[in-house]
């Protein structure tokens, strides 16, 4: 399992965007890990599948709500991460409208979550292989905090515990 003071692995992630800006498509579009991290503070928080409930509830709602909260600690992006497509992410960020706040990423053949070591097995729920629940603060690539839930909980991966370790 990846741990404080890894390399975030080098996979590409992929994004769905609503708007032409930055050299972007519209679309689906890929997210080189290794250059969309370099010389960047990172709050980075994974989960299990888009629009689930403590996902859609909890999660994703509080790094939306603290984003200004990010910023004033030196976080220059916010990170989502779920073993989902580019689509499913996009339909996502605009039921939790987190536009401009948070990076909704599609890691939609579970590069990163293998790569990480940070895989849930839901194979018996119909869901296939998923990414645990975790959040990281990453500095230029590496991981500087890890907080990786216990199965079936949200403790430690919430926005208000690693908004608390980008202060520290």
């Amino acid at each position: 399992m990846i741990k404080i003071g890894d390399t975030l692995p080098s996979v590409t992630l992929q994004e769905y965007s609503e708007v032409e800006g930055e050299g972007c498509s519209i679309g689906p579009n890929p997210v080189d890990v290794a250059k969309a991290s370099a010389g960047k503070t990172i709050a980075l928080f994974a989960l299990p599948g888009a629009f689930t409930p403590t996902c859609s509830a909890k999660h994703v709602p509080g790094y939306v709500q603290h984003f200004d909260d990010f910023k004033a600690a030196g976080v220059d992006e916010i990170w989502c991460l779920s073993v989902n497509d580019a689509f499913v992410m996009g339909a996502w960020a605009r039921d939790q409208q987190t536009n401009g706040k948070v990076r909704m990423l599609g890691d939609g053949s579970a590069d990163f979550a293998k790569a990480t070591g940070l895989t849930l097995d839901l194979t018996a729920r119909g869901m296939g292989l998923r990414s645990n629940r975790y959040s990281m603060l990453v500095k230029d690539g590496k991981v500087a905090t890890l907080n990786v839930e216990a199965p079936g909980k949200f403790e430690v991966s919430d926005a208000d515990t690693l908004l608390a370790q980008a202060k520290g």
